[in-house]
């Protein structure tokens, strides 16, 4: 079988990915559920991080065997990767990935942020069973959008996307237009439409503290660089957010050439978010980057 030189390339960026996100969220995983024990309270951060680990494990995993399937077995790319089981876990982990990062932003807004406003001071004042109630609506709205999705049906593609192999039971499949696939999945811009909201508050807090504390020359003060760490850190995040959500919509389109230069972008553009964002927040906790690099130092020893 013959690999072209984008396809190679593609493989390599993607197992690359691949290997630092389930480093990362694994990390993110075991300490904060290492810590979650042993405190043996609810700590609703350490709860945020496990399920954000957690999706983006499943998210990373379903998008490399979707890269394994294009590139070395691209004629069994779509029996293996449109058949209802596959494509429910598919869009679960996406779904879920993208609620709860924006139930992430949702908490850090409401834990730095400033603002005083009577309904988010209610809010921040009930921020765990807040968080909690929101964590529970995430996975019954991503189990929602996934069950809806194998009922809308999966799309055959004109363009390459095309079923080669003849054992499969084209009957068996509910093939619709592609645009009916696209429209359950506009019901994730509710996600989007928060994290957006969130982020943007929480910008805009940070950003004004920072010129305040620049105004009165305290640029030393400890508080003022952990704001305008925040500052770079809401900023990646949001770059990341929002460059996995546009892929992650064009890819539902269903309307780019099978194993185009496009669709091997997209791909690895929506890997980069959940490897990422996770690296990102290790990096702005100390403790996390402290255990992080030991862990690291001892691999390198051994």
């Amino acid at each position: 079988m013959f690999f072209s030189f984008p396809a190679i390339l593609h493989m390599v960026i993607m197992t690359t990915e691949f290997l630092i996100g389930t480093t990362v969220n694994g990390f993110l995983t075991i300490v904060n559920g290492y810590d979650l024990a042993k405190s043996g309270k609810l700590l609703i951060l350490q709860i945020l991080l496990i399920c954000t680990g957690l999706s983006r494990l499943g998210l990373q995993m379903m998008l490399m065997i979707q890269s394994f399937f294009s590139v070395f077995f691209p004629f069994a790319y779509e029996e293996n990767i449109y058949g209802s089981n596959m494509m429910f876990i598919w869009m679960f982990f996406s779904s879920i990935g993208l609620w709860f990062a924006t139930c992430l932003s949702v908490f850090y807004c409401l834990k730095i942020s400033s603002i005083t406003k009577s309904w988010f001071l209610w809010l921040k004042f009930r921020i765990s069973k807040f968080i909690f109630w929101l964590l529970l609506g995430s996975l019954l709205a991503s189990l929602g959008t996934a069950t809806v999705s194998i009922e809308v049906g999966f799309p055959l593609i004109e363009d390459g996307y095309v079923l080669r192999n003849t054992n499969l039971n084209i009957s068996d499949m509910k093939l619709r237009r592609n645009n009916d696939l696209l429209l359950v999945n506009l019901a994730l811009l509710l996600p989007l439409a928060v994290f957006v909201k969130c982020t943007s508050m929480l910008f805009i807090s940070l950003y004004k503290y920072t010129c305040r504390m620049q105004g009165r020359s305290q640029m030393s003060n400890a508080r003022t660089e952990a704001h305008i760490n925040a500052l770079k850190t809401v900023t990646t995040f949001f770059c990341f957010f929002v460059s996995y959500f546009a892929a992650f919509m064009a890819n539902m389109t269903f309307r780019i050439p099978y194993r185009s230069h496009e669709f091997f972008v997209v791909k690895e553009v929506m890997a980069a978010y959940p490897a990422g964002h996770s690296v990102i927040i290790i990096l702005s906790n100390s403790k996390f980057k402290d255990l992080f690099g030991r862990m690291i130092c001892l691999k390198k020893e051994e």
